[in-house]
């Protein structure tokens, strides 16, 4: 005999499907957003219009501004994270490559423009510097852990640190000019930088 709770689990199904579907929608329209017009042309009803959805059904899911784009970061972080937990084992250099294009594409530029926006906004500073340090935290543990670098040793850490902070310049570099030529040449370097300073 069915349970009297199943028909009503299974009306509610679909509608939090939905829901899902128009959150994910909403972030994904708002790191396209942030990374082609900024912060100052990023607006809930622009984002809104982009996800194919009513602005009240945004502000449905996030009540304010900055509830939307600071979840659109956190979305994007665990999403470079969830990319660098599925890159198989592989060489140091392969790693190396892999950690630089976290840093070069359209999700890094959404993350720069809301740090922009944060470095002018008191109400969203805070809440990206939290979630920076967060993601800072996260992508430096995935990092060691790929490259198989044993932290006890002096020096590992910050040689994994200086190559993330490299990849954040790069990632830097390429906002204003496509740096993809000059970018080859400095994470090959870099890549066998890294490999003498971890050692075996």
């Amino acid at each position: 005999m069915t349970p009297p709770s199943s028909p009503v689990k299974s009306a509610h199904t679909p509608k939090q499907d939905r829901s899902r579907a128009t959150r994910q929608r909403l972030l994904e329209a708002a790191v396209a957003c942030l990374a082609e017009h900024g912060w100052a042309g990023s607006t809930v009803s622009v984002v809104a219009e982009r996800a194919g959805v009513s602005r009240g059904a945004a502000q449905h899911h996030f009540p304010t501004r900055e509830d939307l784009f600071t979840g659109a970061v956190e979305y994007v972080a665990e999403e470079r994270s969830a990319a660098l937990r599925a890159l198989p084992v592989q060489g140091r250099a392969e790693v190396v490559a892999a950690l630089v294009d976290l840093y070069t594409g359209p999700l890094f530029r959404a993350a720069l423009q809301l740090w922009v926006a944060a470095s002018n906004e008191a109400q969203l500073r805070p809440r990206v510097t939290e979630l920076e340090a967060r993601v800072g935290r996260e992508t430096h543990r995935i990092a060691v852990e790929l490259l198989g670098a044993d932290e006890s040793r002096p020096g590992t850490r910050e040689t994994v640190q200086g190559l993330l902070d490299m990849a954040r310049g790069l990632g830097l570099a390429n906002v204003l000019t496509d740096d993809t030529a000059r970018r080859e040449r400095v994470v090959a370097q870099w890549a066998a930088l890294v490999e003498e300073g971890l050692g075996r």
